[in-house]
């Protein structure tokens, strides 16, 4: 085999190996399907890693030679330039990441990284401060005791600026919202109204302790959250469209 094919074919495999690192740090802990979809972030990252993975094994098949001087430095060039990519795709997508799954009023909404009010974050508790790196995590937000601040919030969520999920100093755990999310619940015979019934019962059929649901809104496509027999624990986002 010429030597020419044999740097090929290693570049391609280091690559290759390096591109199923970056996969699975993104779908597996930065976006656990199917927030991937419901983001919009799939199609873009594979394209990035396709594009990274043939372009580098590619240049280096164009310049090698076995008796070139520089041949060290056009490779460590190569590398560079594909690893740069790599880590602005990796960095662009890690600032789009689902940082929080939070309970706002009637719903769950998906917030990034780079949805999050920091202007009160000294005000948030401890866990809220700092945004996860292991992936998204669920919370309940409250509304300001303070009805001149809440009517600040709610018109700067009017104008496009962050409304109260975007706010992690109104963060409560999860468990406090227990009671406000079992009102809130609607009855999976609901979901007749708006999903195909077989979509619904292929559903249903891997989550069978579901017993009511509620909306996931998120960037691209809103979803459903499943929960459990007593209609607050959290069991699955589904793709089930929630109106």
């Amino acid at each position: 085999m010429p030597a020419r094919l044999k740097a090929l074919l290693l570049h391609l495999a280091i690559s290759a190996f390096i591109a199923l690192l970056a996969l699975l740090l993104v779908f597996k802990l930065w976006y656990p399907a199917p927030l991937h979809d419901a983001l919009g972030v799939t199609h873009i990252f594979i394209l990035l890693l396709l594009v990274d993975v043939i372009i580098g094994p590619l240049l280096t098949l164009l310049v090698f030679n076995v008796g070139k001087k520089t041949l060290f430095m056009d490779l460590a060039i190569i590398g560079c330039l594909q690893l740069g990519a790599l880590g602005y795709g990796l960095w662009t997508v890690a600032e789009g990441r689902p940082a929080w799954i939070v309970y706002n009023i009637d719903r769950f909404d998906v917030v990034t990284v780079v949805d999050i009010d920091s202007r009160q974050l000294d005000e948030a508790l401890a866990q809220y401060r700092n945004t996860p790196w292991n992936g998204p995590q669920w919370v309940g937000a409250i509304k300001p005791d303070d009805p001149e601040r809440n009517n600040n919030i709610l018109f700067e969520a009017v104008q496009g600026g962050s409304d109260i999920a975007q706010r992690p100093n109104l963060y409560r755990p999860l468990e406090e919202m227990v009671e406000t999310i079992r009102q809130q619940s609607r009855p999976l015979a609901a979901l007749n109204d708006l999903n195909d019934s077989a979509t619904i019962n292929d559903v249903l059929y891997k989550w069978p302790d579901a017993a009511a649901w509620v909306p996931l809104m998120a960037r691209v496509k809103p979803m459903v959250v499943l929960l459990g027999k007593n209609k607050s624990d959290v069991i699955a986002i589904v793709e089930l469209a929630p109106w």
